[in-house]
């Protein structure tokens, strides 16, 4: 039986969208059962916008605490002085690039946030 998968690319830094239908839906989704496995994949400004707030920062543990997995771009997380503060709260670290190409080869399900 395949895995209910879904990944989500969050590259966008507005603290609205973000709080309203990013974490609304990536919490709820394990919670209510609509996707056994949510990736959400940090790029460019979200990794800033997680790494100086601290509302940001609750917002992935929680993620977490429900089963979520994150990951962010190694390469954007460095530039933005984000990787220590992302690696401390549970963020995987790595870089996307191949990543993001063999995922969007294998047509896995996708969000782009």
């Amino acid at each position: 039986m395949k895995q209910e998968k879904m990944n989500i690319l969050w590259m966008n830094a507005d603290s609205i969208t973000a709080e309203e239908m990013l974490f609304k839906y990536v919490v709820n989704a394990p919670r209510q059962g609509w996707w056994e496995d949510v990736l959400v994949i940090i790029w460019g400004s979200s990794a800033n916008l997680v790494a100086a707030d601290p509302k940001f920062q609750d917002l992935v543990r929680e993620g977490i605490e429900e089963g979520v997995r994150f990951s962010a771009c190694k390469s954007c997380a460095d530039n933005l002085g984000a990787s220590e503060t992302l690696r401390t709260l549970g963020v995987e670290v790595v870089y996307w690039g191949e990543r993001l190409s063999n995922l969007l080869k294998a047509e896995e399900k996708l969000i782009t946030i």
